[in-house]
């Protein structure tokens, strides 16, 4: 009889894949209950070149290595490209995904298939905390340009540098 207890498993992994410009605490909702599920998550910002962020690739790299790193198991990486070629290349077999509405379904189902058909890594979606459903980047951003408090939408850490950003605007 084996002691299986003794016995190695495998690191289970996922990848939660955006645009976090900037990351929101509904981004971190998310992130935080996938890294209770996984062994090690991925945060991956994927590059764009045609879409300009209010926040160059490294502010956001460094705000999301800030705002996750009470998690302990959170790797923080950028990617051009297919998700699932980052999946590949990372042998990461899960995407998590947050779904905050009913329009985010459907448009999250067709890219959960294509990418399963591609490469056979499953999508795994988490219904957003309620507080958070109606929470976007874009939402963000519009409303701190305007001079609305998004204190409560975005970590302190991105809301210093949000401010700042639109102070020098």
């Amino acid at each position: 009889m084996t002691d299986r207890r003794n016995e190695e498993r495998p690191l289970r992994r996922a990848v939660c894949p955006g645009s976090f410009d900037p990351i929101t605490c509904g981004h971190l909702d998310i992130i935080g209950r996938a890294s209770k599920l996984y062994d090690t998550v991925h945060v991956v910002v994927m590059i764009n070149n045609s879409k300009k962020g209010l926040f160059s690739l490294e502010e956001r790299l460094a705000l999301i290595e800030e705002v996750t790193a009470e998690f302990g198991n959170v790797v923080v990486e950028s990617f051009h490209g297919l998700l699932v070629d980052f999946c590949k290349q990372r042998d990461i077999p899960a995407i998590v995904k947050g779904l905050r509405a009913v329009s985010d379904f459907d448009y999250e189902l067709q890219m959960a298939q294509m990418n399963n058909g591609l490469s056979g890594v499953e999508t795994l979606f988490i219904p957003t905390n309620p507080t958070y459903s109606f929470l976007s980047s874009s939402l963000v951003k519009e409303v701190a340009a305007w001079g609305g408090d998004v204190a409560h939408l975005v970590p302190a850490p991105v809301l210093r540098e949000l401010r700042g950003k639109l102070a020098r605007d």
